[in-house]
């Protein structure tokens, strides 16, 4: 069975049972962090997932890491898919874990791209438009990109619009590049 689909089962098992304990809030938060953790650590990342280093070892450093941040039932969980020799999957758990949450509380995660950092009030008004048009809440990351020069390129789940300056340009060369007329001069 593949990894992704093995993870994505042990997430929907901690978020099964962390909703019955009502500690989801909390796990959700536990699982946030390990995912910030393992995406800022390169070396912690390497470790989880090296076959040459003993299980043990390994729950010894996620007990010496975690312990005392996490939930009681997050730690016991990462201390289970350790004893399971699983610790390479551990992030795309957390990967998981957090996909089925959003699903579970009717979150969509939105992605904005824009040349300049959005004022609150635009960000307030495409917010609102996306739920709107979504009729779930929103999650929206921003990134700037200046080479976009202006407008923005919006992404909804499998959706894209790109509404920038960039995509314009090459649009107007493509078609100057296509037109007979102009490639004769």
């Amino acid at each position: 069975m593949s990894d992704i689909r093995v993870a994505s089962r042990y997430a929907k098992s901690l978020i099964e049972l962390a909703a019955e304990k009502n500690v989801l809030e909390q796990v959700h938060a536990d699982m946030q962090l390990f995912s910030q953790v393992v995406s800022q650590n390169r070396d912690f990342r390497l470790l989880l997932q090296n076959p040459i280093v003993k299980s043990d070892k390994k729950l010894a450093i996620l007990n010496g890491v975690f312990k005392g941040k996490v939930n009681e039932m997050t730690l016991a969980f990462f201390i289970l898919i350790a004893r399971k020799n699983r610790e390479a999957i551990l992030d795309a758990v957390a990967t998981a874990f957090q996909e089925q949450y959003r699903v579970l509380q009717g979150i969509q995660s939105a992605e904005v791209v824009s040349a300049v950092p959005l004022t609150p009030a635009l960000r307030d008004e495409l917010g609102q438009k996306l739920v709107a048009q979504t009729g779930k809440r929103i999650e929206l990351v921003e990134r700037v990109d200046p080479s976009l020069i202006g407008g923005f390129v919006l992404r909804v789940g499998d959706k894209q619009i790109d509404n920038s300056v960039k995509n314009s340009l090459r649009k107007l060369k493509n078609q100057f590049k296509d037109n007979p007329y102009i490639n004769k001069l």
